[in-house]
Formats: structure tokens, C-alpha cells, sequence
């Protein structure tokens, strides 16, 4: 306490000064215990013990704290809470914090500093900046593991026996499909070239030794058809837990339920007559389109009040050669209107969005297509339309999802078209 402490004396009194630093060293022991590091006791919890061997390399000790923090001590939220701020545009305060966090069923008393404490802590590790509220998402991935390459699992594959595993995975589809639409959809989520004669040798065969596929042969000789590939319950207990664990702590633990479910039954759940699950549902649909292509989930940002509004709202981004970040408004209504799109095309300005993918159940109205082309014509902003046809499509084969994008990209292009003839560069 005399070695802590000894700045911390604010009277001359030597009982004012025990007392004092007594608080103060108190104060400490509470934080310890709080943050799960020593007992009531005073002595070392299993994490602590942990976090006591990392004491002579310091990153680590960091890391493994912001892990235990984010995990264990509702830090996932707060960093949720923070990002889905800045998405919306709001200014950070303790005292806007302590009315988001509230909404999300964390509280903190007026005055508290909780906050303010945690995110020190998690500056330590480079997960929030020091001086501002500022998340960073590159090392909150490091923190966390959440990038899919780093899954010991997956380290092992080459990386087109791990493209299409992830392909594979997040198709959500159980029964057995093409392995040619797999690939497709790898190629087109990860930028890979597959080889093309010897994808069973190189890709399919170490996958079904290591027991993460079954591939069934369908014919011989000439004009063979494609193998045929279904996923185990290993991929299941080792890809896809993984992969929702990243996300327990940030969205409804109902809805990682339906994350495990084929596309083609959260279609159905979306048409239940129950709001709640059909709100659910959405958001489900929209996660299984981004993680079909490889993207990350930011935040959830907006949400009727009983999640289970017409609408729902997710920011995805994507780092893969350039940063880019897509916003998703999926609805669940019979015609997208061109006041829907307009909505989500002033709200890019705060997002910093460079896609808006519209996703419905029902279809395209004629103003909004055209709308959207006047958008796509006048600024850097893609547009990306799925109906329900579209849907239905990707329901029965995931790799529509691929062909639905590029038919959207191609729109685009034409659109954006300029003429950079010699004239130009006079």
C-alpha cells in the first residue's frame, strides 16, 4: 500500500494518510475481484494464475485480458454498443454511453466511470484508443481469433482445401450438392483460381480422409457429372462453432440458432405470423447472404423495438485487397419503394458505406430500380437489388448467390461506364 499508494496522501495527518491510501488499495482489491482475476479471499481465481505466468511478456498479458474482458465481462457488448454509435452518427459520452448501454440491458450509475475503466483496459491490448472511444477493428480480430485462416482447424488445409470448407460451411445447405458450386462460390468469395482437374486429388479427398466431408461420385468416364458434397457434423462442431462464437456475445442468442439452419427454413420462418420470429429470421437471412460471402459483421443498426419490424438494418465490411463496407436493409414486405432506397442512400453519409445491398421478400418496385440507377450513374455508391426470386434461388443452391451478385456488379459497371478516350488526357 506505502509503495502505491505514497503519491496519494492528501493531508499531513498520518491517520487521513493510512485511511486514504487504505480506500484507495481497497478500491483496487474490489476491481480485481470484479474483473474476475483474485477471490474475496485475495487469492489468485484460475485466470488470474493465468494472467500471473503472462506477467514477463506484456502483449500477452494484455491480449489475455481484453479476451477475458470481451468474453467474460460483457466487453463485446460495450464494443457492440460503440459501433453501433458511430454507425448511427451519435456522439459518445458517459452519459449517451450510459443510456445506449442501458438499452442493451447494461447499467452503470450516473457519475460511474465503469465504462471509462474497461475501455482503458482495453486500450492496453489496442482494442478502443486511449483517448477517444475509437474501436479498432484489426485488433479486436486479433484479440478474439475471429478471422477464419487463424481457426487451428482450418490452419492445417491448404488454401483451397480451407476456401472451400468456408464455402462449404457458410452455403448453409446440408444436403448433398454440386462440388462445382462450391467452388464457384469459393472462387468468387476468396479469389481463388481452383485447379481444374484434379480438385478431388487436391481438395475433396483430404477433406473426406480428415472427416469434414462426405464426396460421392456420381458417374464414370466421359461427361462425368461433379462429385456430390455434404457437410459432417465436424464441420458443424469445428467451423461453424467457431464462427458463432465470434458472435454470441453480440446478437440475440436466438437468433445463432437460426444461423445453424438451411437458408431454405429461415425462408419459411421469415413468412411466420409471429413478429418476433419473423424480425429474427431477417436478420438471420442477411447474416447467411454476408457470411456466404466472406464478410464481417459490424453492427446491427437499427431494430424495431420488438425485433420484429418490417426491417432490419446490418453493417458488414470487408478487407480482402481494399477495405470496403457494406450496409443491408433485408425487408420483409411485398415491394421495395423508392422511398426505401432513398432512405439507405442518406444514410451512407454517416455509415461511410460503399455497397447498399437491398434484400427482400417480395419484389423491386420499377421507381426504386430506377432510382437506384440514377444513384449508381451519379456517385461512387453500388446498389445491389435481391428479390424473391433471387432468394428462393439461393434457397435451393447457394451459389445463385454469385451469379445474383455479378449480374448486379455487370449492371453497375454499365452504368458507371465513362469514356477515357485520348481527348481526355489533353
Amino acid at each position: 500500500m506505502d509503495r502505491y499508494f505514497a503519491k496519494h496522501a492528501l493531508h499531513s495527518d498520518g491517520n487521513a494518510q493510512t485511511y486514504n491510501r487504505g480506500k484507495l488499495a481497497n478500491n483496487c482489491k474490489l476491481g480485481l475481484i470484479a474483473y474476475g482475476i483474485i477471490s474475496r479471499e485475495a487469492t489468485f481465481t484460475p485466470f488470474g494464475e493465468r494472467l500471473f505466468d503472462l506477467r514477463s511478456d506484456e502483449n500477452a498479458l494484455y491480449d489475455a485480458l481484453a479476451k477475458h474482458i470481451l468474453l467474460n465481462l460483457k466487453g463485446m457488448t460495450l464494443v457492440q454498443c460503440l459501433q453501433d454509435m458511430v454507425a448511427a452518427g451519435d456522439d459518445i459520452t458517459l452519459d449517451t454511453l450510459r443510456v445506449a448501454l442501458g438499452e442493451r440491458g447494461v447499467h452503470f450509475p450516473r457519475g460511474g466511470k465503469h465504462p471509462s475503466m474497461m475501455r482503458l483496459w482495453l486500450a492496453k491490448a489496442g482494442v478502443i484508443s486511449g483517448s477517444r472511444w475509437q474501436v479498432n477493428p484489426i485488433r479486436l480480430r486479433a484479440v478474439l481469433g475471429v478471422d477464419p485462416e487463424e481457426f487451428p482447424i482450418l490452419a492445417r488445409f491448404t488454401m483451397y482445401q480451407r476456401a472451400f470448407l468456408l464455402a462449404l460451411a457458410n452455403s448453409g445447405i446440408v444436403t448433398p450438392q454440386p462440388a462445382n458450386e462450391i467452388v464457384k462460390l469459393a472462387s468468387a468469395t476468396y479469389g481463388i483460381r481452383f485447379p481444374d482437374k484434379s480438385l478431388p486429388k487436391d481438395v475433396l479427398n483430404p477433406l473426406s480422409d480428415a472427416g469434414y466431408i462426405e464426396a460421392t461420385k456420381t458417374t464414370r468416364g466421359r461427361g462425368a457429372k461433379p462429385f456430390l458434397v455434404a457437410a459432417t457434423a465436424k464441420v458443424q462442431t469445428d467451423i461453424i462453432g467457431p464462427l458463432l462464437e465470434q458472435l454470441k456475445n453480440r446478437i440475440d442468442p436466438k437468433l445463432l440458432d437460426l444461423l445453424t439452419k438451411p437458408t431454405s427454413d429461415i425462408m419459411n420462418e421469415i413468412g411466420s405470423p409471429d413478429r418476433y420470429i419473423a424480425g429474427l429470421a431477417l436478420e438471420a437471412l442477411a447474416f447467411k447472404i454476408m457470411r456466404m460471402l466472406g464478410m464481417d459483421y459490424i453492427a446491427t443498426r437499427l431494430r424495431a423495438k420488438d425485433t420484429g419490424g418490417a426491417e432490419v438494418d446490418l453493417v458488414f465490411h470487408s478487407a480482402r485487397l481494399v477495405y470496403s463496407r457494406w450496409q443491408v436493409q433485408c425487408k420483409n414486405s411485398s415491394r421495395v419503394s423508392l422511398d426505401d432506397v432513398a432512405k439507405e442512400v442518406g444514410l451512407t453519409h454517416f455509415i461511410k458505406s460503399n455497397v447498399i445491398v437491398m434484400v427482400t421478400t417480395g419484389e423491386i418496385g420499377t421507381e426504386a430500380r430506377r432510382y437506384a440507377n440514377k444513384i449508381m450513374s451519379d456517385s461512387n455508391l453500388a446498389i445491389v437489388m435481391i428479390d424473391r426470386v433471387d432468394l428462393e434461388e439461393i434457397a435451393a443452391n447457394s451459389s445463385h448467390l454469385v451469379d445474383a451478385f455479378r449480374r448486379e456488379a455487370e449492371h453497375a459497371m454499365t452504368l458507371k461506364r465513362i469514356d477515357i478516350g485520348a481527348e481526355n488526357f489533353a
